[in-house]
């Protein structure tokens, strides 16, 4: 009966360690673009798909946090893009 001691090894254990941290950062990133677009859905205000698909593919949690509070003063979708100038685009 073979004996497969891998599942037990270190490297094995990293492996799985990794994935799940990339999964839950995973999670939070889709978390995080959601709540953006819930935001501005509660606000009222239209987002078109490509600003839909935008905020969906980002992964920078810095990022969608930005979006996130421009979305609670915004008055059009458009407003959470914007270049300030001080490199928080």
């Amino acid at each position: 009966m073979p004996v497969n001691y891998f599942f037990r090894h270190e490297v094995a254990e990293k492996v799985r360690e990794q994935a799940r941290e990339e999964g839950i950062e995973e999670g939070v990133e889709k978390e995080r673009a959601s709540m953006v677009l819930r935001i501005l859905d509660w606000r009222g205000i239209t987002v078109p798909d490509s600003a839909r698909d935008r905020v969906k593919a980002c992964s920078d949690l810095d990022q969608l946090e930005l979006w996130a509070q421009r979305a609670v003063r915004a008055a059009s979708v458009e407003e959470l893009f914007v270049d300030t100038g001080d490199g928080s685009a």
